[in-house]
């Protein structure tokens, strides 16, 4: 058994190669030489690539991201990181467009002027196509309905359809919203999806008017509201890596256990251990429940649930006018011969993805979906000719692709229902008192998209830095 590190020198290790794991490790860096900290750094990662749920496929001219598509620009940190890498130069942002929702077998606009669904005025709700004026006249009881008993640990859903009716939540909010946090609306709270609906609902009286006043913000971030990079996502992961000659890589090295030793860590990896004076887990829940072998812990790890998705990329030689002017995609609603829960017309909302200008259409398959055991059990194959029929349904193409990628995400996606925040509470409290300077980073904890995760990798990178003085 060999021991990895220099013996003079602290050593910090993060498991987990994933965008929160570099970023961990970037912001380690810089604080290092700006604070004239020396110490060892060491990434493990069990597979062959860097990224975790960034992975940019490139096949016939087109590029596809086998998991996050994109990253949202205005997110804190975001673009301060792609300058940080000096790397402005190669990003690209959505081209912006109509997004429909599928309900009834017609596509229905979902309505300019609303956020997730939700109008931000009574203009943008009287335009809607998906409610009807019986509907329109509830959800206008917003605007005299005091909040008297909800807080932010309150389910959305229940949120939602107390104040706004149920019609515009089913028919409007939920597909949209579903489809962002993957999960039950009336399991998810307003803490960890969308909490200042409860500051708008309290300062302004109603939600609509709340988002009304600060309509700005969210409109300002309506166009190049996404980015990207001409060659994928997972050329910022290129860079990152880049970025980091001192760090330590091991590729496709899985993580047995990490064990307290003393007052240090003992990572063991295949036939080595590493000893470590600081470790981060920067992995899924799961991983981290096999690492770390303690009872006591379980029981809250086992609090923490996780969704599941099947995604598919059919790309075709046809051009990319073929489709609906404006539109860059739908979400399945009610009513709908379709199979799918949404589609990105890849191909129109990010132009740097098709090579030719063919058309690249994305497909969702989620497991709140009525047929999801039926396609989890499905082959590669069977799942394709699936997604042909809902593509010929919705856009008319009964063309041969001629290149298609499925990927499964099977209880991979973590989702943040309403015993997230308890939990996580219980587990980093925990873990400081038992496993100082052990500590969790990460989207099954601190956050789901990727500017969640560089914004948490930013704040472990502090944490370490402290330990490491």
């Amino acid at each position: 058994m060999k021991i990895l590190g220099e013996v003079n020198m602290k050593t910090v290790v993060v498991v987990g190669g994933g965008i929160t794991g570099l970023c961990t490790m970037h912001y380690v860096k810089r604080q290092m030489i700006e604070n004239d900290i020396e110490a060892n750094l060491i990434l493990i990662e069990r597979n062959a690539y860097l990224g975790g749920k960034i992975h940019s496929a490139h096949d016939g001219g087109f590029i596809m991201e086998t998991g996050a598509d994109s990253i949202v620009a205005r997110h804190p940190g975001v673009l301060e990181l792609v300058r940080e890498l000096d790397f402005e130069s190669e990003l690209v942002y959505n081209e912006t467009g109509i997004s429909y929702i599928h309900t009834n077998n017609e596509l229905h606009a979902i309505p300019a002027g609303s956020t997730f669904g939700i109008p931000m005025s009574e203009e943008s709700l009287r335009a809607s196509t998906l409610i009807s004026e019986e509907g329109k006249q509830r959800a206008l009881q917003d605007l005299q309905m005091p909040n008297t008993n909800f807080t932010k640990e309150s389910s959305i859903g229940e949120f939602l359809e107390h104040f706004l009716g149920e019609e515009i939540v089913q028919k409007q909010i939920a597909p949209v919203l579903a489809g962002v946090y993957s999960g039950d609306l009336y399991q998810l709270s307003l803490a960890s999806t969308l909490p200042y609906l409860v500051d708008y609902k309290n300062n302004y009286g109603s939600i609509i008017k709340g988002f009304e006043a600060n309509r700005e913000q969210f409109e300002k971030a309506t166009n190049k509201k996404f980015i990207s990079f001409r060659n994928g996502l997972s050329a910022l992961i290129d860079r990152l890596e880049e970025s980091l000659p001192d760090v330590t890589f091991m590729k496709n090295t899985e993580t047995h256990s990490v064990t307290k030793v003393g007052d240090r860590y003992e990572v063991v990896v295949g036939d080595e251990t590493i000893e470590a004076d600081v470790v981060v887990l920067a992995v899924p829940n799961e991983t981290v429940r096999e690492v770390l072998q303690g009872e006591a812990l379980q029981k809250s790890f086992d609090k923490f649930t996780t969704a599941s998705a099947i995604t598919m990329y059919l790309g075709f030689d046809v051009p990319d006018s073929v489709l609906p002017a404006d539109g860059t995609g739908f979400i399945v609603s009610h009513n709908s011969d379709l199979v799918c829960n949404a589609s990105t017309w890849t191909s129109r909302k990010w132009k740097h993805t098709s090579k030719e200008g063919n058309l690249l259409v994305r497909l969702f398959y989620k497991n709140i979906n009525p047929r999801y055991e039926e396609l989890a059990a499905m082959t590669d194959e069977q799942l394709v000719e699936v997604a042909r029929e809902d593509i010929k349904l919705s856009l008319g193409i009964e063309d041969e692709p001629t290149v298609v990628n499925v990927t499964k995400w099977i209880d991979k996606m973590p989702r943040y229902d309403l015993a997230h925040n308890e939990a996580l509470s219980v587990v980093v409290n925990d873990l400081a008192d038992r496993y100082p300077n052990l500590l969790l980073a990460g989207c099954s904890y601190f956050g789901v998209g990727i500017g969640a995760c560089i914004q948490n990798g930013k704040k472990t990178a502090g944490k370490i830095i402290t330990a490491l003085r």
